[in-house]
């Protein structure tokens, strides 16, 4: 028997250490909800459970940029309505001028009607914008068509929808085809509307027709997007909920199955304190070889 080194007490500080690491660990996890707190809990787990969340987050952000673009399409959408209902009052002051029972004088009073109409619908294309991205013509000093809109829709660069372009709702850009446009209705209706008489006002009925056909290409096309965008975004929406299930199943912890754990380490500390204590008293049984 040897009283210099207690081998047996040595094994159970170690055995008691070892013990007291684990529950630790374990009221680490429990603590914090989470079964994987650092690489050493389980680093293969660690790696796909953070690309899981990089990709849950980045769903997370698409979703929202659809939710953006549904407000700035819905915007542009409730102007050009408005701008829809301007061209059908703007048709019924021509069709009102291009009667004989209308007076010269009262012509004129219409003229200044459809001036301020026209002057109301370029003063919509102007002002319609969403964060200061101008969305009926390409911006607010120029009347020219608008660029795309492209919308980050995934996490690759090519996961877009994006609008056709080409948006120019305004009189410049509205019947534009037809052989007079409404530029020229606008100008014809100022001033003292001298150009503007019972056989103008028939001629410019075309050219209304052309605009309401132009403006509803164009709301179509936002239609069709929003459409779209909400399609994908519903589709996203699974696979964030999925991804994030995947990730729970390998972060989280299972409360149930750690607390099991949780007292059987504080059990087995138990007897480690125990085999200690055992340990340390049995060097005594050598004083009775002294006696």
């Amino acid at each position: 028997m040897r009283v210099n080194t207690n081998i047996s007490s040595l094994i159970a500080q170690e055995a008691a250490t070892n013990t007291d690491n684990r529950i630790n660990s374990s009221l680490e996890k429990l603590g914090s909800g989470q079964r994987i707190n650092k690489a050493s809990d389980d680093a293969s787990g660690l790696a796909i459970a953070d690309k899981l969340r990089t990709q849950k987050n980045s769903i997370g952000q698409s979703i929202d940029n659809a939710n953006s673009a549904v407000a700035m399409i819905q915007i542009a959408d409730k102007a050009m309505a408005e701008q829809s209902n301007i061209l059908d009052t703007v048709k019924q002051k021509l069709i009102q001028a291009g009667t004989s029972t209308t007076s010269d004088d009262g012509r004129v009073s219409i003229a200044k009607d459809i001036n301020k109409l026209l002057t109301q619908l370029d003063d919509i294309a102007v002002q319609t914008n969403y964060n200061g991205r101008v969305l009926l013509q390409e911006s607010d000093n120029s009347t020219d068509q608008s660029s795309a809109l492209v919308f980050q829709m995934g996490e690759d660069s090519n996961d877009t929808i994006e609008t056709s372009g080409g948006i120019q709702s305004n009189t410049k850009g509205l019947g534009k085809d037809a052989s007079d446009n409404l530029s020229d209705l606008k100008d014809d209706t100022s001033g003292d509307a001298s150009h503007f008489d019972q056989d103008a006002a028939k001629n410019y009925l075309e050219t209304i027709d052309l605009a309401l056909n132009d403006l509803n290409t164009m709301r179509s096309d936002f239609g069709s997007t929003q459409v779209q965008i909400e399609s994908a975004t519903r589709n996203l929406m699974t696979s964030k909920t999925n991804i994030a299930a995947a990730e729970s199943i390998i972060r989280d912890v299972d409360y149930a199955s750690e607390t099991a754990n949780f007292n059987k380490q504080s059990i087995i500390g138990q007897s480690s304190t125990y085999a200690q204590t055992q340990a340390n008293a049995a060097p005594q049984s050598v004083l009775k070889l002294l006696q």
